[in-house]
């Protein structure tokens, strides 16, 4: 889910993009209480959050 195309970002509307942006940080918090599988997931998670805000 976290994995995100700049072709995706760039066809979303400014409400979208602040809803995913609210979703993947949720998922981020998700992904570092989770002690297993939470650095590799966070890492794409942080990607994704950083893409968001970048491609405008």
């Amino acid at each position: 889910m976290a994995i995100l195309k700049a072709k995706q970002i760039k066809d979303m509307k400014k409400e979208e993009k602040e809803k995913k942006l609210k979703e993947l940080k949720l998922e981020l918090v998700k992904a570092k209480a989770k002690t297993g599988q939470g650095s590799s997931k966070a890492k794409e998670i942080k990607k994704a959050i950083a893409r968001l805000h970048t491609i405008n």
